[in-house]
């Protein structure tokens, strides 16, 4: 299938060939491109050559802004004693909240929920920090307010009903801390679609229920506004790179910050 340029909203004006809405040269986006989509999707390998491309035309830095769960729960089981047993119990906790969305979590469980949301907020005011000082950064995912649940890079807790007045103080606190993440807008989004099968042979330890649910809900998410190229996944990695490259250089020049910065 051939790759589709998707740049929302949608304008008349044109600059390399794309089209580039006038609220996106006006709204003075961050330096940021996110690349986002389902597991499976390619988004760990066009990053990395992204950046390898890119820091030939100026800094660029990658940075991961997932919730981090899996890579804190490999740190986690490596403690001395305890810390297998602890992981397998955190995960246990996890899975609930994914299996059984309903149902109100407890105090532990939230507190986990809570603390990998506020890791990821510390991380996106990294990337902050970065594209204001003039990199252009990279981010593998990023975070929206959109759709609850760490499925789509949202607030998890929001998947929740319920709970004693702990719990619903860390649901309201975590939904604060998305609404703030997703009010900074990237100047492009490039979301990588891919259907649940072809995810799940590229990823066969994740669940195709999950992979599913993903693929269905990624297409509809809109990331506060912020321009959107939609790519399909399957394409050849080279072709999935160029024109991730073209519609980077037509915001690149599209961007007063970028401007100013010259």
């Amino acid at each position: 299938m051939n790759n589709v340029i998707k740049l929302l909203p949608s304008s008349a004006n044109r600059v390399s060939g794309v089209p580039i809405s006038p609220s996106f040269a006006a709204s003075r986006p961050l330096s940021v491109i996110a690349l986002t989509g389902s597991d499976g999707s390619g988004k760990s390998t066009l990053q990395a050559d992204l950046v390898a491309r890119l820091r030939e035309f100026g800094p660029t830095e990658a940075l991961y802004l997932g919730q981090s769960s899996g890579r804190i729960g490999e740190w986690i089981a490596t403690l001395p004693i305890i810390g297998p047993s602890l992981n397998r119990y955190l995960l246990s906790k996890s899975n609930k909240v994914h299996d059984r969305p309903s149902a109100p979590p407890g105090n532990v469980t939230a507190l986990a929920i809570y603390l990998l949301s506020r890791w990821r907020a510390h991380k996106f005011g990294r990337m902050l920090a970065m594209a204001r000082s003039g990199v252009l950064v990279v981010t593998d995912r990023y975070p929206q307010s959109e759709r609850a649940g760490f499925n789509f890079d949202g607030p998890q807790l929001a998947k929740t009903e319920g709970g004693n007045w702990w719990v619903r103080r860390l649901r309201g606190s975590e939904r604060r801390l998305y609404e703030w993440m997703a009010a900074s807008v990237p100047m492009l989004v490039i979301r990588l679609n891919v259907d649940a099968e072809t995810a799940h042979a590229r990823k066969p330890d994740h669940k195709l229920s999950s992979l599913r649910e993903k693929a269905a809900g990624w297409p509809h998410l809109t990331f506060n506004g912020a321009p959107i190229l939609d790519l399909d996944a399957r394409d050849e990695a080279a072709s999935v790179l160029n024109s991730s490259l073209q519609a980077i250089r037509a915001a690149l020049e599209a961007s007063p910050i970028q401007a100013a910065a010259a």
